[in-house]
């Protein structure tokens, strides 16, 4: 999820999204045409169990990556297309349809935004041109903002209070760059250097299909990259921001104008709409603001007049014209390693979701949900609760004390599943069968005047992070809940017509990786309330952060490509969710009938079932490109440590298949890490 303003919300899986339908009954949960039994499962078992897929399997030339997640985010897809189809060609049958329709039909006429190409931004470039001074420029880059046109130098939001969950507050969080992490502009190997050198032809390629000649589009790109680097070596790392204590950082709204004399906070939030007076708010990088501030007052009026422009014409460049298009997916190519374009149903069907979710899931819903679902998965998440309460009460490094702390807060979490119970119905919001990018800039406006207006109004726990034919799950720690959109409920992760084995394998872990989350390095922090608060005693937090880094350490000897290893400190609460996800899913998997017994089916016992299906979620194939873009910027480790890494740390693993001290995989019992 794209966010400048940290919410504080746990992504377990990788986003993607499907219809849910029943299974075959011939169906083999665990394929042993997938699996290479050359290997040794105590060796590589994500090989073990995933090695011919793997090998016959190719990535398709439109992806970056494929495997189980993608291949159900292609289904989901494709449910979107049809459905946003139906709905374009009916646009009378009802409401719902018609602004769901009216939206795909701007966004396929494609013929209508070639013939238009960069017409659509020349006002705001035209505008931007004609400032004057700088003070008119601030302003103007309040009106950009504020219109969801372009957002400069920060990201701003409303969101919970971190240490008073009951009040919402203005959040104002680092910004300012465009390449995916900091590190691309401050690393100066040649893997950088050449992406660096492909955004620099972008930029180039950008302002001149927008009518600069080339000469001067190439002094443009100096400007905006000499700029960017800038603001990357001001801001905060990935791992730094993972720490909630740190970003919280309270100010009055005329202390923190008093920090950075060019920017009076007072005047920047009424002209951005915020309607009544605030007197606080909280910055989680101040010493950014601080930078920007004198960045503003160094920088020309004729070089921050081209930074600007450079973030109207960015932010619209995937949605003009097949030149700006084509121009930005070579960009993305570079970055990634994609050899074909995504299709553009896709692309707008995913574009779509991601505007009117509320308004398309309740359609998905309507076609795809299954209610038995709903409550079958209520069912595995309360089982799920028991079994993390029984593990938290038996554990052994933790006084009874904080204990009773993190029993409080378990049977605290509110549980969310399927699809919202309130709906967004986007009142006012206007959209036009022949205004792509308009309904592009009218649902971005509608969502930040949706966000600006709670300032002063109660929380609204109903809200959701994710739309309803989201494959994902998550933890919001500021809420204390669990939350399982509708599209998660299909194998791998669950199935009605499997065994307990897969489907606690599957749903189960992930169950337990959301609950983990309100326990993880970060999760921990917050109370039963959702405030960030430590309610642990000191002893007890030692021992944490001691086995906490006993995880960063093993993660950190996982080698990606060549020399990049995994990244233990960014990927730690995603590491330690996987290690707990499925340690409680098993506990809670050994209390059902299946798990008490030893009848194979296939050939394999029910905790090799178990086993084999948390294996077999997470294969997949990626480009070069993308991996090593994704050790910089995915809080997530690569799919093969995902797999392997939790079951060195399982006893019942090691039982199951039989480890020796032999096998690769093994670790000493007291060398085995153990937190929930």
């Amino acid at each position: 999820m794209k966010k400048t303003c940290i919410a504080f919300l746990f992504a377990g899986l990788i986003v993607a999204s499907i219809p849910v339908t029943a299974q075959k009954a011939t169906k083999k949960f665990i394929d042993p045409a997938n699996m290479d039994l050359s290997v040794k499962p105590g060796d590589n078992f994500y090989l073990y169990a995933n090695g011919n897929w793997i090998k016959n399997t190719p990535i398709p030339a439109s992806k970056t990556r494929w495997g189980s997640f993608d291949k159900l985010a292609e289904e989901s897809s494709q449910a979107l297309k049809d459905l946003l189809e139906e709905a374009a060609a009916n646009p009378g049958k009802n409401s719902l349809m018609k602004r769901v329709g009216d939206f795909y039909a701007s966004a396929m006429d494609s013929a209508a935004i070639d013939r238009l190409g960069a017409q659509p931004i020349k006002p705001h470039l035209d505008a931007i041109e004609k400032l004057s001074s700088k003070m008119q420029l601030l302003d103007h880059i309040n009106y950009l903002r504020s219109h969801a046109i372009a957002g400069t130098f920060y990201g701003i939001g409303v969101r919970q209070d971190a240490k008073d969950v009951t009040k919402y507050i203005i959040n104002i969080g680092q910004g300012g760059t465009t390449l995916p992490d900091r590190d691309y502009y401050l690393k100066n190997d040649a893997r950088n250097q050449k992406i660096r050198t492909e955004y620099s032809k972008y930029i180039v390629t950008l302002f001149k299909l927008c009518g600069w000649e080339e000469y001067k589009a190439m002094a443009n790109a100096a400007t905006i990259l000499q700029l960017e680097t800038a603001i990357a070596n001001a801001q905060m790392s990935r791992v730094e921001m993972r720490d909630p204590v740190k970003l919280y950082n309270k100010f009055s709204v005329d202390g923190l104008s008093a920090k950075t004399p060019n920017l009076n906070w007072q005047h920047i939030l009424a002209q951005l709409g915020y309607k009544t007076k605030q007197d606080s708010l909280v910055v989680s990088n101040p010493r950014f603001l601080v930078f920007i501030d004198s960045l503003l007052a160094t920088t020309s009026l004729p070089e921050l007049k081209i930074y600007l422009q450079w973030n109207v014409i960015r932010n619209a460049a995937p949605y003009l014209s097949k030149d700006f298009t084509d121009a930005n997916f070579a960009y993305n190519q570079a970055l990634s390693g994609q050899k074909e374009q995504t299709p553009r149903w896709q692309r707008m069907s995913n574009l779509i979701d991601g505007q009117l979710g509320e308004l398309l899931g309740q359609l998905y819903v309507d076609k795809y949900f299954n209610q038995a679902a709903k409550d079958r998965m209520l069912e595995l998440v309360n089982n799920l609760q028991v079994a993390f309460d029984h593990r938290i009460k038996n554990l052994d490094w933790m006084s009874a004390e904080t204990k009773q702390r993190a029993l409080a807060k378990l049977h605290a979490f509110t549980k969310k599943i399927g699809f919202p119970d309130k709906w967004k119905t986007y009142d006012g919001l206007v959209i036009k069968r022949d205004d792509f990018i308009g309904n592009i800039w009218r649902c971005n406006q509608w969502n930040y005047q949706d966000n600006i207006n709670r300032v002063g109004k109660p929380i609204d726990k109903s809200e959701w992070g994710m739309t309803p034919p989201t494959v994902n799950a998550y933890y919001r720690a500021n809420l204390n809940e669990i939350v399982f959109p509708a599209g998660i409920l299909r194998f791998p992760f669950f199935d009605f017509e499997a065994d307990d084995a897969i489907n606690y394998g599957g749903i189960g872990a992930v169950i337990g990786h959301e609950m983990t989350h309100g326990f993880d390095d970060t999760g921990r922090q917050f109370d039963a309330d959702g405030n960030l608060n430590d309610w642990w005693t000191k002893a007890d937090a030692a021992e944490f952060k001691k086995r906490a880094d006993a995880v960063v350490a093993q993660y950190n000897g996982y080698t990606v490509l060549d020399t990049l290893h995994v990244n233990g400190r960014l990927t730690l609460g995603e590491n330690i969710a996987d290690l707990g996800g499925l340690s409680i899913a098993y506990e809670a998997f050994k209390s059902t009938k299946q798990g008490k017994s030893d009848k194979k089916i296939d050939g394999f016992t029910p905790d090799q079932r178990f086993f084999l299906n948390w294996a077999q979620i997470w294969r997949n194939n990626i480009l070069p490109d993308a991996a090593a873009q994704r050790i910089l910027t995915d809080t997530h480790s690569p799919g093969v440590y995902r797999a392997n890494g939790p079951l060195t740390n399982i006893d019942a693993f090691y039982k199951a298949f039989d480890l020796k001290e032999s096998d690769k995989m093994y670790k000493a019992p007291d060398q085995r890490i153990r937190i929930w």
